[in-house]
């Protein structure tokens, strides 16, 4: 992704119908907003169930004669169920097909581990069952580069040990590493080993993930929300310009109209905006609490789907 994009992350249909229960119109509707207001960059997956809604957007649009298919940059993701080689590629079709494209700019593994059995989440009350860390999708999905379906590959939720057992077994570097991140959680140490391998952080829930039990929800940090009236901003721009500002992608989502423009109007104004403080990180919000208890949180509630230490180092046939 390039530094000119304007991002969007597309909301699953769980998370429309949970917190507002908006039918998936209003997934295309807020779709066709984005691309009104100059975004770019759109995050999709196979588990968010909604790429149906977006590919009508983009094909509405298209149809319409003022967006270029090269203008606009889509992503989507491997499901942990499709892990097994013979299931990358019909599941990488089935996004295509619904998102109504002939190829993706972007296609990420969702997650390190793979799911046996059905599709979603492993049954029973320990979602962690099920599950290994696996990579053997690795090269299924460089064929879907070679084969031209897909510009490049990348992986979400990816920690340093991870990166490094992939990047010892792939020919194709990943091209990003989608993670959460925010000043309640800004990982420096796998920001630093992205970096230092060329690898494109993303950010997502860059305002918090508000099922975590954070000593108060993001938005609403005084911390934040001081910054936010200082300069007459949202705290929803001051938490998207903190990334920009790190030099990481930043997907934040939203189904509001309003909102939605609303958060692109900190792009194109990093020569004035937050003075005196161009292209640095906020001091105050380079950690609104310590990385030790961001990383418990995060291993306690966070998909209760991170593994242990030896889980990273296992053999592919593992």
């Amino acid at each position: 992704p390039s530094s000119g994009c304007r991002f969007l992350r597309v909301l699953s249909r769980r998370e429309f119908l949970q917190v507002t229960g908006t039918p998936l119109g209003v997934v295309q509707e807020a779709v066709e907003v984005a691309l009104d207001a100059g975004y770019r960059h759109f995050d999709c997956a196979y588990f968010y169930q909604n790429e149906t809604a977006v590919g009508a957007a983009f094909q509405k649009k298209l149809g319409e004669g003022k967006l270029m298919r090269d203008e606009f940059f889509v992503v989507s993701k491997l499901w942990n169920s499709f892990h097994a080689p013979q299931d990358v590629k019909p599941a990488f079709l089935k996004s295509l097909t619904m998102l109504k494209l002939d190829y993706l700019d972007l296609y990420l593994m969702h997650s390190p581990m793979g799911f046996l059995g059905p599709q979603g989440f492993p049954n029973g009350a320990d979602t962690t069952s099920g599950h290994s860390t696996s990579l053997f999708p690795c090269q299924a999905m460089e064929k879907l580069v070679e084969e031209g379906l897909v510009k490049s590959i990348g992986v979400s939720n990816f920690n340093v040990s991870q990166l490094q057992r992939l990047l010892s077994l792939c020919r194709i570097k990943p091209a990003v590493n989608q993670v959460e991140l925010h000043p309640y959680l800004t990982q420096p140490k796998l920001m630093d080993y992205c970096k230092s391998k060329g690898i494109v952080l993303t950010a997502y829930s860059p305002f918090g993930c508000p099922a975590l039990p954070w000593p108060e929800p993001l938005l609403e940090n005084p911390t934040v929300n001081a910054i936010a009236q200082k300069h007459g901003k949202t705290s929803a721009q001051v938490l998207i310009r903190f990334h920009i500002q790190r030099g990481i992608a930043t997907i934040p989502k939203s189904a509001t109209p309003s909102r939605i423009v609303e958060n692109a109007q900190v792009m194109g104004l990093l020569g004035t905006l937050f003075l005196p403080l161009p292209l640095r990180p906020f001091p105050p919000l380079a950690a609104l609490i310590s990385p030790e208890l961001a990383e418990q949180l995060c291993s306690t509630y966070c998909w209760k789907l991170r593994p242990k230490l030896s889980d990273t180092k296992q053999n592919v046939s593992g």
